[in-house]
């Protein structure tokens, strides 16, 4: 069984999708941390990001596996690299390319395959799972989303200024909904859910509650 969460940055994707698969006792596949793997190997590589044939010729020499709650890239571990501003920004600059979605989502569909998976993303119930039997769509107001976006920044021990990750998050959503390959939008089967103003309980206690009756509850275990 695959539930698919989509939405834009910093909606609550991620720790949604890693608390609804604690609850049901399904695994968590961090599709973001995927695309920001790619971005820091092209940070740290020195590549333009927004050179095409560049991020092809990258994405095609590594390799991404997760071990427990760690990413790795040819093997190194980079969980906490990635998530670097300058990697997030470029993630979503190298999503673009086509070489990239598409070994992304050769990637994901092979991590699921036969497993019982939650997954987050912006494309993951539109395109990469369109069969899945549950699917929810998160968002949020922007300056809700900039605030959490730097929360998460400052807890990390990194700075920023609210303009900046309010712009950035803007940009963002802009080259997500805009570019040709798996944009950031809406399945028509998905629930959408504004997660503004609501805690993350409140936010998960109503997707296990929809996973439960999607599902039915004699095929996920007991939260």
């Amino acid at each position: 069984m695959i539930i698919t969460i989509d939405g834009p940055a910093g909606a609550g994707k991620s720790t949604a999708a890693r608390l609804l698969a604690e609850r049901l006792g399904f695994e968590f596949l961090d599709t973001g941390a995927m695309y920001r793997a790619v971005a820091w190997a092209c940070v740290d590589r020195h590549v333009d990001p927004h050179d095409s044939a560049a991020v092809s010729e990258t994405v095609a020499s590594i390799s991404i596996q997760f071990e427990d709650e760690r990413i790795l890239c040819n093997g190194q571990d980079v969980t906490t690299e990635i998530r670097s501003a300058e990697a997030s920004h470029a993630a979503s600059i190298v999503a673009a390319v086509p070489a990239v979605r598409l070994e992304m989502v050769r990637l994901q569909r092979e991590s699921a395959a036969g497993h019982n998976y939650v997954t987050e993303g912006r494309d993951q119930g539109s395109e990469v799972f369109p069969d899945s039997e549950c699917k929810f769509f998160l968002t949020a107001d922007p300056g809700e989303r900039a605030r959490r976006r730097l929360q998460e920044l400052q807890s990390r021990g990194q700075s920023g200024a609210i303009e900046d990750v309010l712009n950035q998050i803007v940009d963002r959503d802009e080259r997500d909904r805009s570019r040709e390959i798996g944009p950031l939008v809406m399945a028509e089967d998905a629930v959408e859910v504004d997660t503004s103003g609501q805690t993350i309980e409140q936010v998960v206690d109503f997707l296990e509650r929809t996973s439960r009756e999607r599902l039915g509850s004699s095929n996920l275990t007991t939260g």
